[in-house]
C-alpha cells in the first residue's frame, strides 16, 4: 500500500470486490523492502505513518459517496469514487507482520491479522499478544480474523492453529 497512490488503489479494490462478488480481502503492510519503497516516493521512517494514513483515507473513500481527506501524508479535497464495494462496510482490511506495532495497528484499524511468520509458536505469540490488546482496547477479540502461514501443512498444525480459531490457514 505504501508503494501505491491511494485514491487509485481505493478503486481498484473496490472494483476487484465487485467483480469477486464480495469476497475480496485487503491484505497489506508497511513494507519490508527499503530501496523498493523510497524507489516509489515512501520515506522509510515515516512509512507506518502513511500506511495508517491511507487506510483512514481509503475508508472513507468506500464508505462516503464524497470522500476528502487531509492527513501529513495522504491529502485530498472531495473525490467521488464507483463502484462501491459490494461488503458492508468495506472489504476486510489484513495487516501484515509480526511486531507489537503491528498488532496494535490491527486492533485499531483493520478488520484482521496477516502473519508471515512460518514458525508457528510465532504466530501463537502474537495470538496471545493479540488478544490482550483487543481486550485493552475494549474490542472482542473475536473480531480480529486471523489468517495464517501453516509453516509446515501437517495435521497436528492445522489442528492447533484451528482450535485457536484461525480463520484461514495458507499453504
Amino acid at each position: 500500500m505504501i508503494e501505491r497512490e491511494t485514491i487509485t488503489t481505493a478503486k481498484t479494490v473496490a472494483s476487484l470486490d465487485l467483480i469477486s462478488g464480495g469476497r475480496f480481502e485487503f491484505g497489506l503492510g508497511g513494507g519490508w523492502n527499503r530501496e523498493e519503497a523510497e524507489h516509489h516516493g515512501t520515506d522509510w521512517p515515516t512509512r507506518f505513518k502513511r500506511l495508517e494514513e491511507q487506510i483512514e483515507a481509503t475508508k472513507l473513500i468506500w464508505t462516503q459517496d464524497e470522500a476528502e481527506y487531509h492527513g501529513q501524508f495522504v491529502d485530498f479535497d472531495p473525490v467521488w469514487s464507483w463502484p462501491k464495494p459490494i461488503q458492508n462496510p468495506h472489504p476486510p482490511i489484513l495487516i501484515g507482520g509480526e511486531t507489537i506495532q503491528t498488532l496494535r495497528r490491527v486492533v485499531k484499524m483493520a478488520d484482521g491479522w496477516l502473519p508471515r511468520a512460518r514458525d508457528i509458536d510465532t504466530v501463537f505469540a502474537g495470538l496471545a499478544q493479540l488478544t490482550q490488546l483487543a481486550e485493552e482496547a475494549n474490542r472482542d477479540p473475536a473480531t480480529v480474523s486471523i489468517s495464517a502461514f501453516a509453516p509446515e501443512p501437517n495435521p497436528e498444525n492445522i489442528e492447533r492453529l484451528q482450535t485457536a480459531n484461525v480463520q484461514r490457514i495458507i499453504m
